[in-house]
């Protein structure tokens, strides 16, 4: 649905179901599990969207945290099962492949913070301002100085639909720190 429409338009049914911006990190920010394990991470997401159907809007994934925007189907608020099961699933893939990750005290994988963050997009503008947001956010942590440089965004899927221009948003050199928090 939403790759039918132009960056920043959203249909009169947006709210249907709840359309959520996340941020998920995981416990060691020093960790790039997320990219070391890229296909788990893939692999545990369709397990997630198999069990409860849900829409990934945008994404990108850093080594250690993601941002993606979600919506849900119609009636369905439950974005914490999706996530709790996503987590889990890519933990036992990950560890299973080799990630390093300590066990509780009750046994459980320390991979991830327990919590995440979560907005709810409350019109088309927000939406956008997220999109934007995730798609710069490599920029943002100098990992690269150009969105497309960046393999693990759905930045990709929307030049291919032709939402966004390959070149959006320039470099770093001609649009310096344009959306917040810039490590390094």
């Amino acid at each position: 649905m939403r790759d039918k429409i132009k960056h920043g338009q959203i249909p009169a049914q947006f709210h249907s179901g709840g359309t959520y911006f996340f941020t998920v990190t995981l416990a060691d920010r020093r960790s790039s599990a997320l990219v070391d394990y890229i296909g788990s991470l893939r692999a545990a997401f369709r397990l997630a969207r198999s069990e409860r159907p849900f829409a990934v809007d945008a994404i990108v994934i850093l080594p250690d945290h993601l941002h993606a925007i979600l919506t849900l189907p119609p009636g369905d608020s439950d974005f914490s099962g999706r996530w709790r099961r996503s987590k889990s699933a890519f933990t036992r893939r990950a560890v299973a492949a080799g990630a390093a990750a300590e066990r509780n005290e009750r046994g459980e994988y320390g991979l991830w913070q327990r919590r995440f963050w979560e907005h709810t997009v409350r019109d088309d503008g927000d939406f956008a301002r997220h999109v934007d947001y995730i798609h710069f956010n490599p920029i943002n942590h100098g990992i690269v100085t150009h969105v497309s440089e960046w393999p693990y965004s759905s930045f990709h899927h929307y030049v291919r639909r032709e939402l966004l221009p390959d070149d959006w948003a320039g470099t770093v050199d001609e649009i310096g720190n344009g959306y917040g928090e810039r490590k390094g």
